[in-house]
């Protein structure tokens, strides 16, 4: 779905009249690290005292693995979904629209804690009904720094400029899905989820 509109201010637009919702819907890049990097060190030692580093690494790698497939997922699934109500239209405009309206704008560009903590918790306890007890802690630190490297990177993206090769191939990929077609380039870390379901860029 091709968008009519998009702005390159860095302003962030007022979503909210009410003022403690307003401050709620805006957070400076470096606040994840603040919240997660803690939490991460907190599952990484458990991890290591109760089943050693060999076991940790793995487990660690695999939940990085899964967290890029659920980046995909919700971003192509859920942040792209378009409801017909109004109401609808209103919840995703403050998920996920704006973004795409204001795409540079600095203060809606990483996940704040009202919605990451809330979600973050809910994978938890997700993973661990899935998951085995000896497993558990070292796969949530592998998601939740990939979540972590997901938002920084997502900031980045809008607002670093690059030199080496690889890091200005991922930046073009999401300006296309900004500026070219939005129905394509759903992953933001890697293209890797695009090309195995199809939804990568075409080549003209």
């Amino acid at each position: 779905m091709k968008k009519n509109f998009i702005s390159n201010s860095r302003e962030s637009i007022r979503m909210f009249k009410n003022p403690l919702f307003e401050a709620l819907s805006k957070v400076p890049y470096y606040v994840p690290l603040i919240v997660f990097i803690p939490i991460i060190g907190y599952f990484l030692w458990a991890a290591i005292v109760a089943y050693g580093v060999l076991a940790l690494l793995l487990n660690f790698f695999m939940g990085l693995i899964v967290w890029t497939l659920v980046e995909y997922i919700m971003h192509r699934f859920v942040f792209h979904f378009y409801p017909s109500s109004t109401w609808g239209k209103r919840i995703h405009f403050i998920f996920h629209g704006v973004h795409h309206d204001y795409p540079n704008d600095a203060q809606r560009l990483v996940l704040p804690p009202s919605a990451s903590i809330p979600l973050a918790t809910v994978f938890y306890f997700l993973f661990r009904l899935l998951l085995p007890v000896d497993m558990l802690n070292g796969f949530f630190a592998g998601f939740i720094s990939g979540y972590l490297f997901y938002d920084i990177v997502h900031y980045m993206l809008h607002h670093a400029n690059f030199k080496n090769g690889l890091w200005k191939k991922i930046k073009h990929h999401h300006m296309l899905h900004h500026y070219d077609d939005s129905t394509r380039g759903y992953g933001v870390t890697s293209a890797l989820w695009d090309k195995i379901f199809g939804s990568d860029f075409l080549k003209k």
